[in-house]
C-alpha cells in the first residue's frame, strides 16, 4: 500500500479519519507504523497528501489528513476489452488502474465464454476492490469507470462512434499490419481482444468505425501482458 486511501464519507467534521479494517492492519503490521508517524494518503475521487497518525490501538487507527496536491494525470485512453478469463480480469483490473486507464469498456466478442459474465469477480465490491489495489500501487486517487457491454455488435454500431468521437482509434490484432505507433499526444481509443484475438466480422466492423488495426509482432500475449506492453508503448 503506497497510498492510504480513504473515502470523503470517511472524513470527520476535523479532517481525521478512523481505520479499523485492512489498512488499519497494513498500518500496524506492514508499515509499522506508530503514533506521530506520516504516510501519504488520499481520498477516493480527490486531492492526495499525508496522514499523521494521532492515536493508535491494537483494534484501530486514528490519522490526521493533510491533503494538498492533485493525483497524478490520467492516460488520455478509453480501453475497450475483450471480457477476460476471471482470473485474468483480477490482475487485469489492477493493472489498468495502476497504469492510469479512467474508463474502461468490458466486451463480449466471438471468443469470449459467455460463462465469465457470471463470475463472481465481475460484483461491483469485486471490481472496486482490484481497482483500488491498483489505484493504492500507484499513488493515485482517480477510480476507473467500468462499462459492460455484452453484445459486441449493437455496441459497435449504435454506440461506439459517439464513445471514440474526436480521438485516435486503434485496434490491436496479429497480422500483416502497421506497426503499433509509439509515444502518441492525442486522446485514444484502443480496443484489445482476447487472447485468441477478434474474429474477421468483428474487425470488420471496428473498421467500419474508422479502428485502424495495429500489430506489435508475431508473439500472442495474455491480456494482461497486452495491455502492459500496449499502453507502454503508446505512452
Amino acid at each position: 500500500m503506497n497510498l492510504l486511501l480513504v473515502t470523503q464519507q470517511e472524513i470527520d467534521s476535523q479532517g481525521c479519519v478512523l481505520l479499523t479494517d485492512r489498512r488499519h492492519q497494513h498500518i500496524q503490521n506492514i508499515h509499522r507504523l506508530k503514533v506521530g508517524d506520516t504516510l501519504q494518503a488520499g481520498v477516493i475521487n480527490g486531492l492526495c497528501g499525508e496522514a499523521e497518525i494521532i492515536e493508535q490501538q491494537s483494534h484501530a487507527t486514528r490519522l490526521k489528513l493533510n491533503l494538498y496536491k492533485q493525483p497524478p494525470p490520467p492516460l488520455p485512453v478509453t480501453l475497450l476489452l475483450a471480457l477476460p478469463r476471471p482470473r485474468m480480469l483480477a490482475r487485469s483490473l489492477e493493472h489498468l488502474a495502476t497504469l492510469g486507464v479512467k474508463k474502461l469498456v468490458l466486451m463480449q466478442t466471438n471468443r469470449v465464454e459467455k460463462s465469465y459474465w457470471q463470475s463472481p469477480e465481475l460484483k461491483p465490491e469485486k471490481i472496486h476492490q482490484h481497482l483500488i489495489l491498483g489505484l493504492e500501487q500507484a499513488k493515485d486517487t482517480l477510480l476507473p469507470e467500468v462499462i459492460f457491454k455484452n453484445r459486441f455488435k449493437p455496441f459497435v454500431e449504435d454506440e461506439l462512434a459517439s464513445l471514440a468521437a474526436n480521438s485516435l482509434k486503434l485496434v490491436a490484432h496479429p497480422g500483416n499490419y502497421p506497426t503499433c505507433p509509439r509515444n502518441i499526444d492525442q486522446q485514444l481509443t484502443l480496443a484489445i481482444g482476447p487472447e485468441g484475438g477478434f474474429v474477421d466480422y468483428e474487425i470488420q466492423l471496428l473498421e467500419a468505425q474508422n479502428f485502424q488495426p495495429v500489430q506489435m509482432g508475431e508473439r500472442i500475449l495474455r491480456v494482461e501482458t497486452a495491455v502492459t506492453a500496449l499502453l507502454s508503448r503508446l505512452f
